[in-house]
């Protein structure tokens, strides 16, 4: 019986089960950082809070990144407006869960790593539940990344992981910035030019006992550049802004806002890149010495 599927020439047909050590399809990461840094992040458990224009970039980036245990939780329904910048956001999906969507790419990008979705809205009362891996193994995550736009959630999620030891890498706005060369990765105490920044630090400190000065220990990705202000568009007819997609969730709607701010995905994508780098990196880089580099064995001239 003949076959339909291409010949394999390479060898990197997929594995026949999912206990493999280091498989070609993270070949590359693992000439980065090593058999040993793969094999940490394949055993790695993150949540990502918020899969948005940010936070889809991110979660991919983790996949990509052989990352094993991968949880998504977003309320939100895809928009026709999340075209320019979402990862889900294609023909065919505009009105599904933007999670269930972003499960399903990352599935189909590493079909052994366990990927998991909520449709949820992170706050109070589902904290205990979002912060509790569905995996056996762990207590709680090793990593949060932290993509949500909802000052009241984003400040909780913070406080609450500081209050448990998980580390979580938090993204500041991106939005109104065109300038992916201004991205950085600093303390919450030292991310300035950054209105949410500035919004998230007060709320830490008045509500949550974060230090009222110094470091307050939460690592964030945000711009220097300052906000590019929105313009009205043909169809607001004058009236001011007005969001075209269906989210009418009483806990989160467009509507809501007075100024709907205009986002570029290679901002937005940058942003998600410098989280997940955030995370890879802290797993992977202390790996590193234990693999010497084929470079080194042979000497600079080979």
């Amino acid at each position: 019986m003949t076959s339909d599927r291409p010949p394999d020439p390479c060898g990197c047909s997929e594995p026949n089960d999912a206990s493999y050590r280091l498989h070609r399809r993270f070949d590359r990461l693992g000439r980065m950082f090593g058999d040993d840094a793969v094999s940490a992040l394949m055993d790695l458990r993150v949540v990502v809070f918020g899969v948005g224009g940010v936070g889809c970039v991110a979660a991919e980036a983790l996949a990509r990144s052989a990352v094993g245990h991968l949880m998504l939780v977003d309320f939100d329904d895809i928009c026709i407006t999340n075209s320019n910048r979402q990862l889900q956001a294609v023909h065919g999906t505009v009105g599904r869960p933007k999670a269930w969507v972003l499960r399903d790419r990352l599935r189909s990008i590493n079909p052994q790593a366990q990927i998991d979705a909520q449709r949820q809205f992170y706050n109070l009362k589902r904290s205990e539940a979002l912060l509790t891996p569905p995996w056996p193994g762990r207590a709680h995550y090793d990593w949060v990344v932290d993509c949500i736009d909802n000052f009241t959630a984003k400040a909780h999620l913070i406080a609450t992981c500081r209050a448990r030891g998980i580390p979580v890498i938090s993204s500041m706005g991106a939005a109104g910035k065109i300038d992916p060369t201004r991205i950085k990765i600093a303390d919450l105490a030292d991310a300035f030019v950054c209105p949410m920044a500035r919004e998230l630090r007060k709320i830490l400190r008045t509500k949550h006992d974060f230090p009222s000065s110094g470091p307050m220990g939460v690592p964030v990705v945000f711009s220097d550049e300052k906000r590019n202000w929105p313009r009205e568009l043909h169809y607001d007819g004058g009236k001011g802004f007005h969001c075209v997609c269906g989210n009418k969730s009483d806990e989160h709607s467009c509507e809501t806002r007075a100024v709907i701010d205009g986002t570029v995905m290679y901002v937005t994508g940058a942003f998600g890149f410098a989280c997940a780098s955030a995370v890879v990196n802290a797993v992977a880089v202390p790996l590193i010495e234990r693999s010497e580099p084929a470079q080194a064995q042979k000497g600079e001239n080979g």
